[in-house]
Protein backbone atom coordinates (compact mmCIF):
# COMPACT_ATOMS: atom_id res chain seq x y z
CA UNK A 1 0.00 0.00 0.00
CA UNK A 2 1.28 3.61 -0.89
CA UNK A 3 1.22 6.66 1.44
CA UNK A 4 -1.82 8.52 -0.51
CA UNK A 5 -3.12 10.06 2.41
CA UNK A 6 -0.54 12.08 5.19
CA UNK A 7 -1.29 14.38 7.57
CA UNK A 8 1.25 17.30 8.92
CA UNK A 9 1.15 18.80 12.31
CA UNK A 10 2.24 22.07 12.50
CA UNK A 11 3.21 23.46 16.03
CA UNK A 12 1.27 27.12 17.05
CA UNK A 13 2.62 27.18 20.83
CA UNK A 14 4.70 28.31 22.66
CA UNK A 15 6.92 28.57 18.99
CA UNK A 16 5.54 27.91 15.66
CA UNK A 17 7.04 25.06 13.65
CA UNK A 18 9.43 26.68 11.12
CA UNK A 19 8.07 27.50 7.86
CA UNK A 20 11.10 24.94 6.28
CA UNK A 21 9.49 21.95 7.68
CA UNK A 22 6.29 22.99 5.57
CA UNK A 23 8.51 22.66 2.45
CA UNK A 24 9.85 19.39 3.49
CA UNK A 25 6.66 17.81 3.95
CA UNK A 26 4.96 19.31 0.71
CA UNK A 27 8.40 18.23 -1.08
CA UNK A 28 7.66 14.74 0.07
CA UNK A 29 3.85 14.67 -0.52
CA UNK A 30 5.16 15.40 -4.37
CA UNK A 31 7.67 12.57 -4.50
CA UNK A 32 4.82 10.08 -2.74
CA UNK A 33 2.02 11.74 -4.72
CA UNK A 34 -0.37 12.04 -1.72
CA UNK A 35 -2.78 13.99 -0.65
CA UNK A 36 -0.88 16.43 2.07
CA UNK A 37 -3.47 18.10 5.15
CA UNK A 38 -2.08 20.32 7.56
CA UNK A 39 -3.76 20.39 11.33
CA UNK A 40 -2.45 23.56 13.73
CA UNK A 41 -4.24 24.06 16.99
CA UNK A 42 -4.87 27.20 18.80
CA UNK A 43 -4.40 26.17 21.68
CA UNK A 44 -5.96 27.21 25.46
CA UNK A 45 -3.33 26.99 28.31
CA UNK A 46 -5.01 25.46 31.88
CA UNK A 47 -3.78 27.56 34.38
CA UNK A 48 -5.05 27.06 37.86
CA UNK A 49 -5.85 30.51 39.65
CA UNK A 50 -5.58 31.48 43.12
CA UNK A 51 -7.28 34.71 44.80
CA UNK A 52 -2.83 35.83 45.26
CA UNK A 53 -2.21 34.99 42.02
CA UNK A 54 -5.12 36.96 40.42
CA UNK A 55 -3.87 40.10 42.67
CA UNK A 56 -0.74 39.98 41.48
CA UNK A 57 -1.09 38.85 38.02
CA UNK A 58 -4.16 38.74 35.78
CA UNK A 59 -4.48 35.11 35.43
CA UNK A 60 -7.77 35.37 32.30
CA UNK A 61 -5.86 37.76 30.43
CA UNK A 62 -2.42 36.87 30.29
CA UNK A 63 -4.68 33.15 29.32
CA UNK A 64 -6.43 35.31 26.43
CA UNK A 65 -3.47 36.84 25.15
CA UNK A 66 -1.33 33.40 25.08
CA UNK A 67 -4.65 31.86 23.31
CA UNK A 68 -4.25 34.50 20.76
CA UNK A 69 -0.64 34.48 19.95
CA UNK A 70 -1.51 30.39 19.25
CA UNK A 71 -4.40 31.29 17.23
CA UNK A 72 -2.72 33.90 14.80
CA UNK A 73 0.40 31.05 14.80
CA UNK A 74 -1.80 28.73 13.62
CA UNK A 75 -3.27 30.61 11.39
CA UNK A 76 -0.20 31.99 9.55
CA UNK A 77 1.54 28.57 9.34
CA UNK A 78 -1.89 27.03 7.71
CA UNK A 79 -1.61 30.14 5.25
CA UNK A 80 1.86 29.60 4.75
CA UNK A 81 1.33 25.74 3.93
CA UNK A 82 -1.82 26.66 1.74
CA UNK A 83 0.80 28.81 -0.84
CA UNK A 84 3.36 25.72 -0.77
CA UNK A 85 0.91 23.40 -1.39
CA UNK A 86 -0.81 25.13 -3.87
CA UNK A 87 2.41 26.54 -5.96
CA UNK A 88 3.59 22.17 -5.47
CA UNK A 89 0.42 21.41 -7.14
CA UNK A 90 -0.43 18.60 -4.65
CA UNK A 91 -3.65 17.71 -3.37
CA UNK A 92 -4.23 19.53 -0.12
CA UNK A 93 -6.86 20.49 2.75
CA UNK A 94 -5.94 22.82 5.92
CA UNK A 95 -7.26 21.98 9.09
CA UNK A 96 -7.71 24.49 12.08
CA UNK A 97 -8.47 23.06 15.57
CA UNK A 98 -8.84 24.50 19.17
CA UNK A 99 -8.08 23.07 22.36
CA UNK A 100 -6.38 23.25 25.50
CA UNK A 101 -2.59 22.45 25.76
CA UNK A 102 -2.62 19.23 27.47
CA UNK A 103 -5.56 17.93 25.05
CA UNK A 104 -3.25 18.35 21.55
CA UNK A 105 -1.31 15.40 21.95
CA UNK A 106 -4.63 13.34 22.51
CA UNK A 107 -6.00 15.26 19.22
CA UNK A 108 -3.54 14.83 16.73
CA UNK A 109 -3.45 10.75 17.59
CA UNK A 110 -7.22 10.49 16.68
CA UNK A 111 -6.36 12.27 13.19
CA UNK A 112 -3.09 10.34 13.15
CA UNK A 113 -5.11 7.19 13.09
CA UNK A 114 -7.51 7.73 9.72
CA UNK A 115 -4.00 9.05 7.60
CA UNK A 116 -1.29 6.62 5.94
CA UNK A 117 1.52 8.33 7.54
CA UNK A 118 2.14 11.47 9.68
CA UNK A 119 4.60 13.91 9.57
CA UNK A 120 5.96 15.93 13.11
CA UNK A 121 8.50 18.41 13.21
CA UNK A 122 10.61 17.77 15.71
CA UNK A 123 10.44 20.02 18.50
CA UNK A 124 12.78 21.58 21.49
CA UNK A 125 14.00 18.72 23.27
CA UNK A 126 11.95 19.00 26.45
CA UNK A 127 8.85 19.36 24.39
CA UNK A 128 9.05 16.20 22.74
CA UNK A 129 5.17 14.18 24.13
CA UNK A 130 3.15 15.19 20.83
CA UNK A 131 5.60 13.24 18.64
CA UNK A 132 5.75 10.45 21.40
CA UNK A 133 2.18 9.92 21.67
CA UNK A 134 1.61 10.03 17.95
CA UNK A 135 4.57 7.19 17.49
CA UNK A 136 3.28 5.27 20.36
CA UNK A 137 -0.83 5.20 20.36
CA UNK A 138 -1.39 6.22 16.26
CA UNK A 139 -0.99 2.67 15.42
CA UNK A 140 0.34 4.06 11.59
CA UNK A 141 4.47 5.38 11.11
CA UNK A 142 5.39 8.70 11.95
CA UNK A 143 7.88 10.86 10.11
CA UNK A 144 9.79 12.74 12.35
CA UNK A 145 11.54 16.09 10.25
CA UNK A 146 14.55 18.01 12.03
CA UNK A 147 14.19 21.42 12.59
CA UNK A 148 16.81 22.85 10.60
CA UNK A 149 16.25 23.76 7.08
CA UNK A 150 17.10 21.23 4.16
CA UNK A 151 19.69 22.05 1.58
CA UNK A 152 17.71 20.86 -1.39
CA UNK A 153 14.43 19.34 -1.67
CA UNK A 154 13.52 15.87 -0.11
CA UNK A 155 14.49 12.70 -2.19
CA UNK A 156 14.60 9.10 -1.88
CA UNK A 157 17.54 8.35 -3.36
CA UNK A 158 18.81 6.03 0.15
CA UNK A 159 17.18 4.81 2.27
CA UNK A 160 18.11 2.68 5.59
CA UNK A 161 16.21 0.50 7.40
CA UNK A 162 18.16 0.26 11.60
CA UNK A 163 17.36 -3.96 11.88
CA UNK A 164 18.17 -5.73 15.36
CA UNK A 165 15.47 -8.42 14.55
CA UNK A 166 12.92 -7.08 17.30
CA UNK A 167 9.36 -7.25 16.94
CA UNK A 168 9.08 -3.14 16.37
CA UNK A 169 12.02 -3.23 13.84
CA UNK A 170 9.86 -5.99 11.79
CA UNK A 171 6.92 -3.61 12.30
CA UNK A 172 8.92 -0.37 11.02
CA UNK A 173 9.76 -2.29 7.89
CA UNK A 174 6.80 -3.25 7.07
CA UNK A 175 5.53 0.21 7.66
CA UNK A 176 7.95 1.83 5.27
CA UNK A 177 7.62 -0.42 2.21
CA UNK A 178 6.23 1.86 0.55
CA UNK A 179 9.54 4.08 1.05
CA UNK A 180 11.97 1.53 0.32
CA UNK A 181 10.10 0.33 -2.92
CA UNK A 182 10.43 4.07 -4.25
CA UNK A 183 14.03 4.65 -3.14
CA UNK A 184 17.09 3.94 -5.59
CA UNK A 185 19.35 2.50 -2.74
CA UNK A 186 17.93 0.59 0.09
CA UNK A 187 20.53 -0.25 3.02
CA UNK A 188 20.05 -2.40 6.10
CA UNK A 189 22.29 -1.67 9.10
CA UNK A 190 22.46 -3.95 11.97
CA UNK A 191 25.15 -2.47 15.07
CA UNK A 192 26.43 -5.36 16.97
CA UNK A 193 27.82 -5.13 20.23
CA UNK A 194 25.20 -2.96 21.70
CA UNK A 195 23.05 -5.54 22.99
CA UNK A 196 21.95 -9.27 22.92
CA UNK A 197 20.31 -9.83 19.25
CA UNK A 198 18.28 -12.67 18.44
CA UNK A 199 20.74 -13.85 15.51
CA UNK A 200 18.67 -17.33 14.71
CA UNK A 201 17.09 -15.16 11.55
CA UNK A 202 19.75 -12.90 10.12
CA UNK A 203 19.24 -9.62 8.03
CA UNK A 204 20.21 -11.89 4.85
CA UNK A 205 16.59 -13.18 5.42
CA UNK A 206 15.86 -10.04 6.01
CA UNK A 207 17.18 -9.05 2.13
CA UNK A 208 15.44 -12.43 0.65
CA UNK A 209 12.00 -11.15 1.59
CA UNK A 210 12.62 -7.49 0.59
CA UNK A 211 13.68 -9.18 -2.53
CA UNK A 212 10.42 -10.38 -3.10
CA UNK A 213 8.81 -7.06 -3.21
CA UNK A 214 11.56 -6.16 -5.93
CA UNK A 215 13.54 -4.33 -3.40
CA UNK A 216 17.72 -4.96 -3.58
CA UNK A 217 19.55 -4.03 -0.27
CA UNK A 218 22.96 -3.35 0.90
CA UNK A 219 23.42 -5.55 4.20
CA UNK A 220 25.95 -3.47 6.93
CA UNK A 221 27.33 -4.89 10.22
CA UNK A 222 28.68 -1.95 12.62
CA UNK A 223 30.45 -2.66 15.62
CA UNK A 224 28.88 -0.28 18.52
CA UNK A 225 32.60 -0.38 20.10
CA UNK A 226 31.47 0.96 23.28
CA UNK A 227 29.15 3.77 21.86
CA UNK A 228 25.81 4.67 22.27
CA UNK A 229 23.57 3.44 19.84
CA UNK A 230 22.00 6.74 18.78
CA UNK A 231 25.38 7.80 18.31
CA UNK A 232 26.24 5.31 16.16
CA UNK A 233 23.67 5.41 13.85
CA UNK A 234 23.94 9.01 13.21
CA UNK A 235 27.14 8.70 12.51
CA UNK A 236 26.21 5.32 9.64
CA UNK A 237 23.50 7.91 7.93
CA UNK A 238 25.14 11.18 7.96
CA UNK A 239 28.49 9.52 5.97
CA UNK A 240 26.22 7.24 3.51
CA UNK A 241 24.11 10.29 2.20
CA UNK A 242 21.15 8.62 3.87
CA UNK A 243 17.61 10.49 3.24
CA UNK A 244 15.53 8.31 5.58
CA UNK A 245 16.07 6.37 8.58
CA UNK A 246 13.53 3.81 9.10
CA UNK A 247 13.62 2.12 13.26
CA UNK A 248 10.96 0.57 15.57
CA UNK A 249 10.31 3.12 18.47
CA UNK A 250 10.57 1.34 22.13
CA UNK A 251 8.75 2.45 24.95
CA UNK A 252 5.15 4.00 25.87
CA UNK A 253 4.60 7.59 25.85
CA UNK A 254 3.53 6.67 29.66
CA UNK A 255 6.75 5.64 30.77
CA UNK A 256 8.85 7.19 28.27
CA UNK A 257 11.46 8.93 30.65
CA UNK A 258 12.26 5.01 32.21
CA UNK A 259 11.57 2.51 28.87
CA UNK A 260 11.83 4.85 25.92
CA UNK A 261 14.68 3.05 24.07
CA UNK A 262 18.13 4.08 24.53
CA UNK A 263 18.41 5.05 20.41
CA UNK A 264 14.85 6.43 20.22
CA UNK A 265 15.68 8.71 22.99
CA UNK A 266 18.88 9.61 21.21
CA UNK A 267 17.38 9.92 17.62
CA UNK A 268 14.19 12.23 18.99
CA UNK A 269 16.10 14.71 20.47
CA UNK A 270 17.86 15.76 17.42
CA UNK A 271 16.56 14.07 14.35
CA UNK A 272 19.92 14.32 12.00
CA UNK A 273 17.61 13.47 8.79
CA UNK A 274 14.14 12.54 8.84
CA UNK A 275 13.18 9.52 10.43
CA UNK A 276 10.26 7.21 10.28
CA UNK A 277 9.39 5.60 13.49
CA UNK A 278 7.54 2.54 13.29
CA UNK A 279 5.66 1.13 17.43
Amino acid sequence: MAFKDVLLTLTSYPEPTPVSVIDDAVSLAAVLDAHLAAISCEVHLEVRGSLLGDAIIDIPAMIAREAARSRQNAQELLAAFEAAAAKSGIRHETIFEQCATQGEPGLLVEYARLRDLTIMPMRESHERWDAEEVIFESGRPTLILPRAPRSRPFRLDAVCVAWDFSRTAARAVSDALPLLEMAKNVRVVTVTHEKALDSKRSAEELAKNLARHGIAVVLDKIDAEGKPIGEVLEAYVLSHGIDVLVMGAYGTPRWREFVLGGATRSLLSKPPIPILFSH
